[in-house]
């Protein structure tokens, strides 16, 4: 039985399984990091070209069960509409045909590009004549945490197998019959090409202690990443023994620096906050300088309302702020608003409410640029661009297995590289330590 096919359907993701179904669920859930480990040492020694073929398979694959996979994902949404899941939800749950093509399109990027393994990352000839290099390796058994976002799935695999890792997914219960439609294609195309389909596996969803069982893992899983809202990623990193990778949610910002070309600056926010404002890389506060003078903050102002955008902030017409607005994660097309004293006062308050994921300005002055971007401690900053930008497709990696705010290992989107890790190895002649 694989991990894909076990379920334990009588508890829900909020149920309290007994003590008999936990330890059935820990021991599936165990017994699928044992069959990826060793799918894993049968893609050790597959060819550049080997990977990219069933990468390039998997994309046509994948187009061509669109039927089959829109008519579970229709399922999940179905599901979730009538248990009340919110419109951000939803978006981020919903598969269209042109969604299917982006992300066949991925794993296609994704083959199209260098690859990590083998990379020697330094090297040396020591004086004795003995060689040394570092080279990139894969992490090994990766285990991937998510909510939602069925393309999640397809992102994971692609990754780690061209990286040689193998994939222990664990999606959400919203997205169970989309993922495992997705999966099942995935599964199918390593099958075809020799590869044992263990690479990729789907874990149970309908009980929570999946996620505790596969962070808790030590030993049998190489590194956990978790992708979610807030509770998910800090009940991660909290109770995982394995090694996690933190990826933030995304409080990002974009200052208005007084230097500024307004009517840019205006376009560049309202693409941050409305061209998908249901993921991370989305603007959710607004800061202007205070010596932009009240015509053009109200100029900003109107222009951001006009452009559909619900603003929360101290000024005629808005909605009154709290506290919570600053730390908000919207998901919405609402928008906190927020006068600030210059590049000082604005970096403070990123300092203070920012949750290292992106921040943005808006200046024609170069200095105050290069000190913002010197200034802020996120991931990534945009200078005179919109926050939409953190992406790892748009940087060039083909895909992104998250986008990291922490600071050892990976920060930013996570593409190929940031899934190996190193080994040295030494070659000598016959060279003996004295």
């Amino acid at each position: 039985m694989t991990a894909t096919d076990a379920r334990t359907s009588k508890n829900s993701d909020q149920g309290s399984p007994d003590s008999g179904a936990v330890e059935d669920l820990r021991e599936v859930v165990h017994a699928a990091a044992r069959n990826a480990r060793a799918a894993g040492k049968t893609l050790t020694l597959a060819s550049t070209e080997e990977r990219n073929s069933v990468l390039n398979a998997a994309a046509d694959a994948l187009e061509a069960a669109e039927a089959g996979i829109l008519a579970a994902n229709a399922d999940d949404i179905d599901e979730q509409r009538s248990e009340g899941a919110p419109e951000s939800m939803l978006d981020r749950l919903r598969l269209t045909a042109d969604r299917i093509v982006g992300i066949a399109g991925g794993l296609r990027q994704v083959a199209g590009l260098p690859d990590p393994l083998g990379q020697v990352v330094r090297g040396s000839k020591l004086p004795n004549g003995m060689k040394l290099e570092q080279v990139r390796v894969p992490l090994g058994v990766v285990g991937m945490i998510y909510e939602g976002r069925p393309n999640v799935t397809v992102d994971a695999f692609g990754l780690a197998f061209k990286s040689g890792n193998a994939a222990l997914l664990r999606g959400s219960r919203s997205a169970r019959h989309s993922n495992e439609a997705l999966v099942a294609v995935l599964r199918g195309v390593l099958s075809e090409f020799g590869y044992d389909a263990n690479l990729v596996q789907l874990l149970p969803s309908e009980s929570r202690e999946s996620v505790t069982h596969l962070i808790q893992a030590r030993g049998l899983v190489d590194v956990v990443i978790p992708r979610g809202g807030a509770g998910l990623i800090k009940a991660v990193v909290e109770n995982a023994k394995v090694p996690a990778i933190e990826t933030g949610t995304g409080n990002c910002h974009h200052y208005i620096h007084r230097d500024a070309d307004i009517d840019e600056a205006i376009m560049l926010v309202a693409n941050g906050k409305t061209r998908r404002c249901s993921v991370c890389n989305s603007t959710e506060t607004v800061l202007l300088d205070s010596g932009l003078g009240e015509d053009a903050i109200n100029k900003v102002a109107e222009g951001l309302v006009a452009k559909g955008i619900t603003l929360h902030g101290d000024r005629p017409g808005m909605i009154e702020p709290t506290e919570a607005d600053w730390a908000e994660e919207y998901l919405s097309n609402d928008l906190a608003f927020a006068v600030v004293d210059g590049l000082e006062g604005a970096v403070a308050h990123i300092d203070r409410w920012s949750t290292g994921h992106t921040e943005a300005i808006s200046t024609t002055n170069v200095n105050v640029a290069q000190d913002f971007a010197a200034l802020v401690d996120s991931a990534a900053v945009m200078i005179n661009a919109s926050t939409a930008w953190t992406d790892g497709e748009q940087f060039g990696f083909g895909a992104e297995i998250g986008i990291s705010t922490q600071k050892l290992h990976a920060r930013g989107p996570m593409g190929l590289q940031e899934l190996t890790s190193t080994k040295w190895i030494a070659t000598g002649r016959g060279h003996a330590r004295p």
